[in-house]
């Protein structure tokens, strides 16, 4: 494999699009050395075939408000890859979203997906539209000319979406609405819906269950104790919420949250009705962490800063792809943090994880640490294709055997000649080759 010639000739054909850039790179850089040990992976071209979408599409959504001023944003599906099952990834509703974006988060999606033993393929959507300030109405208005736009393109054995960033239960009711409207069926396509029409237990809590899953297995291999262990979280959404939940059950003690306004420090920890008070920040709709201190007064509001400057044992992104740069690496190590682990999509920076490598610091990837999210939505999809409903207990099992799967696979091909174990390396190897081989079985297609 050519790498160097690999990313010129992508950077060429897509320029501009830094993220998903700095996605393929660190997967090619990975896997580098297996793919070389497997001549039939070049001859047939895995790598160049891997890195481009089978497609994506791009499409306007004109909506009215509330006013009856007519607004139009654009939406868009990144199908990446579907050798080993239906293309499967979240709705993505934020300002921010741009192509780059989205095709680093679908590319990710593909190895993620196949970590989970799951048949599900890698795929990521969404659009520019902003939720923040906009009425129940006028999300739903959005959510409907969204689905109006992308439903003969997603089913149940083709493409089924989720939620992300700014697509919480709300916007997927209506967009699964929406879907069962103009489909005129009842399937599994679609999830993150509510318990009363097909949704699973414990899918809002399950990404970051899952990171607290994978993380406790990190610090077991290490012989470390999670227990009394402090923690550094960003975001105040479900990802940080069920994490902050997992985290207290196993013991540890969660020291912040963020926002875009800033982060919050309490000292005495984020547990019980402090983490109640998360979801009540969230659904106020204002987007800040702020009111956190005026309600309890053991936390510190540090405005338009990031948490990764306080001392903690442990660090765990929960916000947005590239939140904790080599800067606050450096801090975090000075500062004896153990481990640092991505429940964000690409929480690092490319810069900071080198660091965390180079140092052999305890530190792991999100498509293997997230991967909890992903995989709730899988077992979300195999119960409505049963036309069943597993109780909680039958879903955190399940969810618990698969992140200890993941961390199982990003060991055995993680190891290195020195004794550290690089889980980025095994993460990208483990997920790669299952859909590498996948790929080499079906041909040229």
């Amino acid at each position: 494999m050519k790498k160097e010639e690999i990313l010129a000739s992508l950077e060429a054909k897509h320029p501009g699009e830094r993220e998903y850039m700095q996605a393929v790179k660190e997967v090619l850089l990975s896997i580098e050395s297996v793919y070389n040990e497997h001549p039939e992976f070049e001859k047939a071209r895995i790598i160049e075939r891997l890195t481009e979408p089978d497609r994506v599409l791009i499409f306007r959504v004109p909506w009215t408000d509330d006013s009856g001023e007519v607004h139009v944003n654009l939406g868009y599906r990144v199908q990446f890859n579907n050798a080993i099952g239906p293309y499967k990834g979240g709705l993505r509703f934020h300002a921010s979203v741009n192509l780059s974006i989205l095709k680093f988060l679908g590319f990710e999606q593909i190895f993620k997906n196949a970590l989970t033993s799951l048949p599900m393929g890698g795929a990521k959507g969404g659009s520019d539209f902003s939720i923040r300030g906009r009425s129940d109405a006028e999300v739903m208005r959005f959510c409907q000319a969204f689905m109006t736009e992308l439903w003969h393109n997603i089913g149940p054995d083709m493409d089924v979406p989720a939620g992300d960033i700014g697509v919480g239960g709300r916007e997927v009711g209506y967009l699964y609405g929406m879907y069962k409207k103009l489909t005129r069926e009842h399937t599994g396509t679609i999830t993150g819906k509510g318990l009363e029409f097909g949704g699973s237990i414990l899918r809002p809590e399950a990404t970051g269950f899952g990171g607290l899953y994978f993380v406790n297995q990190m610090l077991n291999e290490h012989g470390i104790d999670i227990k009394g262990k402090t923690i550094a979280l960003s975001g105040f959404g479900n990802v940080a919420w069920g994490a902050a939940i997992k985290a207290t059950e196993l013991g540890a003690k969660v020291v912040t949250i963020s926002g875009p306004d800033g982060y919050i420090h309490d000292p005495d920890g984020i547990s019980g009705k402090k983490i109640d008070f998360m979801l009540e920040l969230r659904a106020s709709g204002d987007d800040i962490v702020a009111p956190y201190a005026d309600e309890f007064q053991s936390a510190t509001f540090y405005a338009d800063k990031r948490p990764w400057e306080q001392k903690v044992d442990i660090a765990l992104p929960c916000a947005t792809q590239n939140e904790l740069d080599a800067t606050d690496a450096r801090i975090l190590k000075d500062n004896g943090a153990v481990c640092v682990a991505e429940i964000s999509n690409m929480g690092c920076t490319a810069e900071a994880v080198d660091y965390f490598i180079d140092n052999h610091f305890l530190f792991a990837p999100g498509k293997a640490v997230n991967a909890g999210g992903v995989a709730t939505s899988g077992l979300e999809m195999t119960q409505n294709a049963m036309h069943l409903s597993w109780t909680p207990d039958e879903v955190d099992s399940r969810l618990h055997q698969i992140m200890s799967n993941i961390h199982r696979q990003c060991v055995e091909y993680g190891y290195t000649a020195d004794g550290y174990i690089n889980y980025v390396k095994g993460a990208n190897v483990a997920g790669f080759m299952k859909v590498a081989k996948a790929m080499i079985a079906q041909g040229v297609v």
